[in-house]
């Protein structure tokens, strides 16, 4: 009896303007036949305060998986990051 476990990418979306939403799939087998699954979802934005609050920095997509890494390339332009930091400033946070 062999239990294995992949981890599947669901589905990337970008969400409104700047959001990236991803959703992976836990997929778990028993001798081949799947046994069960669970979805996970997650959001990037495309920059952040960094630690000491005082400026931006981008996001950190190194470690998702390259066609992750390509969405938010191609979504995430100067003028989307811009537009972002705007809107959060604008919002007080």
């Amino acid at each position: 009896m062999a239990i294995t476990k992949e981890i599947i990418i669901g589905r990337i979306e970008v969400v409104g303007t700047w959001n990236v939403q991803v959703a992976t799939d836990t997929v778990i087998k028993e001798d081949g036949v799947q046994i069960s699954t669970s979805r996970h979802r997650h959001i990037l934005h495309p920059c952040k305060y960094k630690s000491d609050g005082s400026t931006w920095e981008d996001t950190d997509i190194s470690t998702e998986s390259k066609e992750v890494q390509s969405i938010c390339n191609a979504a995430w332009t100067d003028t989307v990051k811009t537009n972002y930091k705007s809107f959060v400033e604008s919002q007080g946070s």
